[in-house]
């Protein structure tokens, strides 16, 4: 799946990736997708309920080797 930016939320513990990603998308257009890589098994349930809550849409999610991987389309 293509992205317009990558953040690298490897090794963070909850709630870094949050915090980070809201930073990442706030610096996209509205459309734009932002992918994130993290390590916290946290972070599938985190990320898809502030994506809900935030209007974002969670495009898709998967994971690989213990490195959780999440598209989310900023809104």
């Amino acid at each position: 799946m293509n992205s317009d930016k990558v953040l690298d939320a490897k090794g963070m513990a909850c709630p870094l990736p949050i915090v980070r990603t809201k930073k990442s998308i706030d610096g996209l257009q509205s459309g734009q997708v932002l992918e994130v890589h993290a390590t916290d098994k946290g972070a599938k349930n985190d990320l898809a309920a502030w994506a809900k809550s935030t209007g974002h849409e969670l495009l898709s999610a998967t994971e690989e080797n213990g490195v959780y991987k999440f598209w989310i389309k900023k809104a």
